[in-house]
């Protein structure tokens, strides 16, 4: 039976940071730390979306992490209309921003958008290895 948890967030610059540390507490707890970093990048990429382009003011966003089998998805839900695209466009190279989700499609191993009766999830797959797999392996 998969597991599953999720917690939400308001709109605020410090929820990325507590979106991070939710993600690595539940991973650890369920004993899943081979690709925590991956899924502690990709968290903190899709939650700064979420707040500055999918959470209207005074709405929250969703972080939601399902465990099944050897498959992490993660997902962010918030409630604005705007759908972004999977393929984003090259960002210029000037620019300070624009590169989140192309990062996040890059390390996870699969990415999408569902669109919901409000607002959308932006979701990432990670493959994982569960801790008896990993039993005195020093890459675990």
């Amino acid at each position: 039976m998969p597991l599953s948890r999720n917690h939400r967030f308001p709109r605020s610059r410090a929820s990325v940071r507590d979106a991070r540390v939710f993600v690595r507490q539940v991973l650890t707890d369920w004993g899943h730390t081979d690709r925590l970093d991956d899924v502690t990048l990709c968290v903190s990429e899709l939650a700064t979306n979420a707040l500055l382009h999918g959470a209207p003011p005074g709405r929250e966003y969703c972080v939601s992490l399902t465990l099944d089998g050897s498959t992490i998805r993660l997902a962010v839900r918030d409630s604005g209309d705007r759908h972004p695209g999977i393929d984003p466009p090259e960002a210029d190279l000037e620019a300070c921003s624009g590169r989140g989700l192309r990062l996040a499609r890059e390390v996870a191993d699969d990415m999408g958008v569902t669109p919901d009766v409000v607002g959308k999830s932006v979701w990432v797959v990670f493959k994982t290895v569960s801790p008896s797999e990993c039993a005195g392996e020093a890459a675990c």
